[in-house]
C-alpha cells in the first residue's frame, strides 16, 4: 500500500526531496511577511473570481479575508517564520482541515493554476524560490487529494432499507 506522500509524489510528478527543498532555505527570512500576504491575497482574488462555478463553490462558505489569513500564516510557518497559524488555530493538520472540501485531482489542478499565476505575477519572489514553492504546493495539493481519497475509502456504506437491495440516500 502506497503512503500518502508516495501517492502525492506519483500524482504531482514532484519527488518528495524536491517538494521539501523549501526547507533548505528560510524563505520567510529571505522574502518577508508582506510577500506571503501579497501572494495569498493575489491567489485568493483569482480563486474567488474564477470563471468556473464548481471551483468557486468550494470556497463559498469561507470568507475571503479568512482564507487569505489562514494561507499566509500557514505559508509563513511552514517556510521558516513564526508559528502564526498554530498560535491562532492549532496544528495545521492539512488533511483534517480540508476534509469538508472536495479535494479532487481536478480541484487540485485548478488550485495550482491560480497559485502558478499568483507566483508568476509576484515580482518580489526570485525564480529559485518560486520553483521551490511551486514544487511544495504541487506535492501538497496532491497529498490532500490522496487524503481525500483515503477519506472516501473509509466512509461506511449507506445502510439499505430492510428488504431493499438499493442503498438509501444520505
Amino acid at each position: 500500500m502506497q503512503s500518502l506522500q508516495e501517492k502525492a509524489s506519483e500524482w504531482s510528478g514532484v519527488k518528495a526531496e524536491d517538494a521539501f527543498s523549501i526547507d533548505e532555505t528560510n524563505l520567510f527570512q529571505k522574502l518577508g511577511l508582506q510577500t506571503f500576504i501579497n501572494l495569498s491575497t493575489d491567489f485568493y482574488t483569482r480563486v474567488y473570481d474564477d470563471e468556473e462555478e464548481w471551483f468557486r463553490s468550494i470556497f463559498a462558505n469561507s470568507k475571503k479575508e479568512d482564507a487569505i489569513q489562514n494561507q499566509y500564516e500557514f505559508f509563513v510557518q511552514r517556510m521558516g517564520g513564526p508559528p502564526l497559524y498554530s498560535q491562532r488555530k492549532g496544528h495545521p493538520a492539512l488533511i483534517g482541515r480540508h476534509r469538508p472540501f472536495p479535494v479532487t485531482h481536478q480541484a487540485a489542478e485548478r488550485w495550482l493554476h491560480h497559485m502558478q499565476l499568483a507566483l508568476d505575477s509576484a515580482t518580489d519572489i526570485d525564480a529559485d524560490s518560486k520553483i521551490k514553492m511551486m514544487n511544495f504546493f504541487r506535492h501538497t495539493a496532491f497529498f490532500l487529494v490522496a487524503g481525500d481519497e483515503l477519506k472516501k475509502q473509509n466512509q461506511p456504506a449507506a445502510p439499505c432499507k430492510q428488504g431493499s437491495t438499493q442503498p438509501t440516500s444520505l
